[in-house]
């Protein structure tokens, strides 16, 4: 592909990307079933339009890619589910839900802000815990609707959690 062909092609998808992301902002104001049928087919679209449009356009033209803070977040995937979680000795699944519980609130906050704010709470408490463990019990009480989470909460830049109303 020619050059000037590459940056008309390459302004469009970003274009795409970009509503895409409101699309994504859309959604979160759905009911949770929905949230998460389209949540699963907006991720699905996103990646094929970076890997499968964008990143052969970049192959080509690298000077065409923007600096990564004009893109998507970074994404942090936590691929560590409940059951494969064991506790620090000094902390039990109750004390974790009741510090996840204190700093949580009805509004929507991205699943890393409170991962760190969990974090945070338990350094304050003399609690050693990692934030894998922390977002793999958010994952469980969401999918369990003792709280809301929009998107996949292993993936802490796309996702959302908050207080059920």
């Amino acid at each position: 592909m020619k050059r000037e062909q590459a940056v008309r092609i390459n302004d469009h998808l970003l274009d795409a990307y970009r509503a895409l992301d409101q699309t994504r902002m859309s959604i979160a104001a759905l009911g949770k079933a929905e949230r998460i049928e389209l949540g699963d087919w907006l991720e699905e679209i996103v990646v094929a339009l970076e890997e499968e449009l964008l990143q052969p356009i970049y192959d080509q033209y690298p000077d065409l890619e923007p600096p990564k803070s004009d893109r998507e977040p970074l994404r942090y995937i936590c691929e560590l589910t409940w059951d494969e979680v064991q506790l620090p000795a000094s902390m039990t699944e109750a004390q974790l839900d009741e510090i996840i519980f204190s700093v949580m609130r009805p509004t929507w906050r991205k699943t890393a802000m409170m991962v760190t704010y969990v974090l945070d709470r338990c350094k304050e408490l003399g609690l050693q815990i990692e934030g894998e463990v922390i977002a793999a019990r958010l994952k469980v009480l969401s999918d369990s609707d003792h709280i809301e989470g929009i998107g996949d909460l292993r993936s802490w830049f796309h996702s959302e959690v908050r207080l059920k109303e």
